[in-house]
């Protein structure tokens, strides 16, 4: 006879702008929590399929709007998980603004960790946190981190980044994501490098799984 788990997996939310070291506080909870007790989701990894849209229409898209990521995937996600099944995430190509048709599997574990820009800003998603951090860092910081990573991993120019910060990424943040702070349990000043605040949030997690 099948038995059912004792208690449902917590699940911990990271959002913050872009650039403002979201991944940090995530790897730090990763190695100290351990990676095999949790369960790792990016928002980014749910950017819509646009492989109808010509190139040239891909590159205009507002990306840093809600409407451009399937959150009722991640949320089907998050619920599965919750429920110790195992869920196929898929595999997003920023160079080409398009899914590669590949998934990874993310196998259920204690600890849930959702990481993303915009997941505070969404009500049905934010019912399903147990834990909110908002990773506060200051704009010029964010777009500095966002400008290496975009040349470095993603493929853009410097003229191209500038641009998509100023047409959709600096109004966008104002006016989702800087206000879904107020949702947050903790806001961490300096993300990961902030030692004083990840030893506060280890300890609330370590507590909550005992």
């Amino acid at each position: 006879m099948m038995t059912t788990p004792a208690q449902s997996p917590l699940v911990i939310a990271i959002a913050g702008g872009s650039g403002s070291g979201k991944t940090t506080v995530a790897n730090v909870i990763l190695q100290r929590v351990g990676p095999h007790r949790i369960a790792y989701l990016q928002h980014d990894s749910y950017y819509r399929e646009l492989t109808g849209l010509a190139p040239a229409q891909r590159a205009v898209v507002n990306f840093d709007h809600p409407d451009s990521l399937e959150t009722e995937l991640l949320i089907e996600h998050v619920r599965l998980l919750k429920s110790f099944q195992p869920v196929n995430v898929p595999v997003y190509d920023f160079t080409t603004h398009s899914r590669t048709g590949e998934t990874v599997e993310v196998t259920p574990r204690r600890v849930i960790i959702v990481e993303g820009i915009l997941i505070l800003a969404v009500p049905e998603l934010r019912k399903l946190f147990d834990v909110k951090i908002f990773v506060d860092t200051d704009a010029d910081i964010r777009f500095i981190r966002r400008l290496q990573r975009d040349i470095e991993e993603r493929g853009r120019t410097t003229e191209a980044v500038v641009k998509q910060y100023l047409r959709t990424v600096r109004p966008m943040h104002l006016e989702f994501v800087d206000p879904s702070k107020r949702y947050a349990d903790v806001i961490i000043p300096e993300g990961g490098r902030n030692e004083v605040a990840m030893d506060m949030v280890i300890a609330r997690i370590e507590t909550l799984l005992r």
